[in-house]
């Protein structure tokens, strides 16, 4: 469920209409917002509570399952009205009592409104931000709001005045550079690289996969989930692998040829991560069971990593050079280990769900 959420810091609506917040359901926020505008029209809030019923109306004729609802602070501090918007969604949620994930939309008239955001996003994950700008008749109240919402949006100034400023810098760092008998031509270089870094950066939209990280990140920090030491561990394995093998390849690289120099690196580097597989997939395990998600079938994956590592070892190993290179009959046992490692772990873990089923499929 999308649940529209119109914010008022502080309090407009309550302190010029006395109505009690929040205001939940569409008939009840149009009426808020009509009280409003006969109080004072020329709140900024009324078109916050106006936005908000359009964009429940607009999502609602896309089929999508919405609520919407207007909550507020309180005049004055800072911290209390947060406080209090943050009470009031709790109050809204409790209201809405459907098994759904709920999701919201927030919209707000701006930047002040918007310090909220993380309170808001504490109790429920925010799918997106509406500030709501009104549109001035003359030309120039236009190109004034126009200019002011640019320079608040937090998306639209970075991607404007980042590049902007690196621009304006170039000269006044060349005369630095000079002045330190430093080429003028290396520091056009660095910010030329440091702008092409950045607009390739936005272009890609990086900035939301980071996010996305680091969000995931803290969520698996403040839940206690075990994968994020694992993971931590597992790709500690995978560089100290990676270095085993650079430091294998290396030491006889001008006598090797490539195919050779890739057996000797795989040779070198498996098992550590193997290690790395094993541990991480470990840690998933561990979460899952946690969690009352557990299926036997879940236990395959160290074993298949450690059967792909058994088979990589055997092969990489027969095309070492020299003495050290593995015989035919053992690169033989060790693919037939590999294969039914592999095999005996899935038919065991198989029968283990048939006879042994986890509490999460018995329910």
């Amino acid at each position: 469920m999308l649940l529209v959420l119109a914010v008022d810091l502080d309090d407009d609506l309550g302190r010029k209409t006395g109505i009690s917040t929040p205001v939940l359901g569409r008939e009840n926020v149009e009426d808020a917002a009509t009280r409003l505008a006969t109080a004072d029209p020329e709140d900024s809030d009324v078109n916050v509570l106006f936005q908000a019923i359009h964009t429940r109306d607009q999502l609602e004729r896309e089929d999508e399952e919405v609520a919407v609802a207007a909550v507020t602070g309180v005049d004055g501090s800072d911290v209390k009205a947060n406080r209090a918007v943050g009470e009031e969604v709790d109050t809204v949620l409790a209201a809405l009592s459907t098994g759904e994930n709920v999701r919201a939309i927030v919209i707000t008239d701006g930047a002040q409104d918007e310090s909220v955001l993380p309170v808001i996003r504490s109790r429920v994950p925010i799918d997106g931000l509406r500030r709501v700008v009104v549109r001035q008749a003359q030309d120039l109240e236009s190109i004034y709001y126009t200019i002011k919402q640019v320079l608040g949006d937090k998306e639209t100034r970075g991607t404007l005045l980042v590049p902007l400023g690196v621009l304006l810098l170039v000269y006044p760092m060349v005369l630095i550079a000079n002045a330190f008998d430093v080429a003028g031509v290396s520091v056009l270089g660095v910010l030329s690289g440091a702008l092409g870094l950045y607009t390739l950066f936005r272009g890609l939209g990086l900035e939301e996969a980071i996010d996305d990280a680091a969000e995931d990140a803290r969520q698996l920090l403040y839940a206690g989930r075990v994968t994020l030491i694992t993971y931590v561990v597992a790709a500690a394995l995978v560089a100290i692998g990676g270095w085993q093998g650079y430091q294998a390849v290396t030491a006889d690289a001008s006598n090797l040829s490539l195919p050779t120099q890739t057996a000797v690196f795989v040779h070198a580097a498996v098992s550590w991560v193997a290690a790395a597989g094993v541990t991480s997939s470990l840690g998933q395990v561990t979460d899952e069971y946690l969690d009352g998600a557990f299926r036997w079938r879940y236990l395959n994956a160290p074993f298949y990593v450690l059967a792909i590592s058994i088979v990589l070892d055997a092969v990489s190993g027969f095309f070492l050079p020299g003495e050290g290179a593995m015989a035919m009959t053992d690169l033989a046992l060790a693919l037939t280990a590999g294969t039914l490692l592999g095999v005996l772990s899935t038919l065991t873990f198989a029968i283990a769900e048939n006879r042994f089923p986890a509490s999460a499929e018995a329910a």
